[in-house]
């Protein structure tokens, strides 16, 4: 037996005796399931649907893995082409020219505020072909299962300049000057701004009104909307119009809206018309080398052991990426719920799963309704739909995980 068949199996065994993954019978592991109905779609690039046995009912899932070894093989973000919008996981796989794709992070898909509409925008921080597009809310307006202890917003999955996958972390470094007077930017394009902050929003952001950006606090999504802001119209560098209301409708390009509540808002109201104004936005990894493609999703495996107080209960679909320990390797899985043909998992059951298959570290993307595998097989035009999605018919969501062979 392969060495690392031989570790995904110990793996497994290690956490069905945890009383983690509880599969019906010793035979129905991960790895056996995995051995058949592998197909490749392209050098460096496979999938795999697989069915388990556990014990509160089967479990109907799909594995794609990428091998970053391959020169041709790449991962990147795909999305709507605004950061508030949202769109179909096969539309935006297929619009991108991606061979297969799964969806992202979890994102803003009600409100509580009366008269603020949701702006459809993912949670953590996004980078899109080495572009940055936007930063993460604070951890108490987020969506989405209860955080692991250590883990906040800003984690992400993402690729290196390097070509090696990761889970890490993106800080927001922003800085607003004008004049001798300077400022920190503590947001960038994203539906919510700490208390006290400065938000900036260029064209990425979508013609989606700024107005929810200040609602709520650091610590409560549904606190009231901020009675102090001020918005700022920056357009080739000198300021162009002020309000006190952030408003709505598309950002041209070279213009930048600046957004600021109680504090910020103080800041801001400082500039005036004619003023020149330097913004600087900057999204910084928690280590090197800086990543090239990033979504946001919270850690649930770490060194190849399930994070601590991961969820146990909730059964859902799911969807997670993981990475291999070189990093070489990227692994998206998708998993059915809700239905009697596949109960779906919890997320500590996911996290087993994720590590059986060869990841040592990963994280948990958007699921429910929003989980949806996309597949472009050899000789196919267009990637298609390949699981069951719970909501019946696939959910548009902000952002997902592309699989491309340049």
């Amino acid at each position: 037996m392969a060495l690392a068949e031989l570790g995904r199996r110990r793996a497994l065994s290690a956490a069905v005796a945890a009383g983690a993954l509880l599969l019906s019978t010793p035979a129905a592991t991960a790895a056996e399931a995995l051995r058949t109905d592998a197909q490749l779609l392209a050098p460096g690039v496979s999938y795999r649907p697989f069915e388990m046995s556990t014990a509160h009912g089967p479990v109907v899932g799909y594995l794609l893995t990428a091998d970053l070894r391959v020169p041709s093989v790449e991962l990147d973000l795909l999305h709507p082409g605004s950061v508030a919008a949202r769109d179909e996981v096969p539309d935006m796989t297929n619009a991108r020219g991606a061979i297969a794709g799964v969806n992202g992070d979890f994102f803003h898909i009600s409100e509580e505020h009366e008269g603020i509409p949701a702006t459809g925008s993912s949670v953590g921080p996004a980078i899109a072909d080495g572009h940055d597009l936007k930063a993460a809310v604070p951890d108490g307006q987020r969506f989405g299962p209860a955080l692991p202890a250590g883990t906040s917003t800003e984690d992400v999955f993402g690729v290196g300049v390097d070509r090696r996958a990761r889970v890490s972390s993106l800080e927001l470094d922003g800085l607003l000057r004008s004049g001798g007077r300077t400022a920190e930017i503590s947001g960038l394009n994203q539906y919510a701004l700490p208390v006290d902050g400065i938000g900036a929003y260029n064209a990425d952001w979508g013609v989606v009104s700024r107005e929810r950006a200040v609602c709520g606090t650091d610590d409560d999504r549904s606190a009231p909307c901020s009675e102090q802001t001020e918005e700022v119209v920056v357009s080739d560098g000198v300021v162009t119009a002020t309000q006190d209301r952030p408003g709505a409708g598309g950002i041209p390009a070279g213009t930048v809206v600046l957004v600021g509540r109680e504090g910020g808002a103080a800041e801001l109201e400082e500039l005036k018309l004619g003023d020149r104004v330097v913004v600087e936005t900057h999204l910084s990894a928690a280590e090197t080398p800086p990543l090239d493609f990033a979504v946001g999703g919270f850690p649930i495996l770490r060194d190849g052991r399930p994070l601590p107080g991961l969820d146990t209960e909730e059964l859902a679909p799911r969807t997670a990426a993981g990475v291999s320990a070189d990093g070489r390797t990227a692994y998206l899985l998708v998993v059915d719920g809700r239905s009697t043909a596949s109960t779906g998992l919890s997320v500590r059951e996911t996290a087993d799963l994720l590590g059986s298959l060869g990841a040592v570290d990963g994280v948990n993307l958007d699921g429910g309704g929003s989980s949806t595998v996309a597949v472009r097989e050899p000789g196919q035009d267009l990637a298609t739909v390949r699981n069951v999605p719970s909501d019946g018919v696939p959910r548009p969501v902000a952002n997902g995980v592309g699989i491309f062979s340049r």
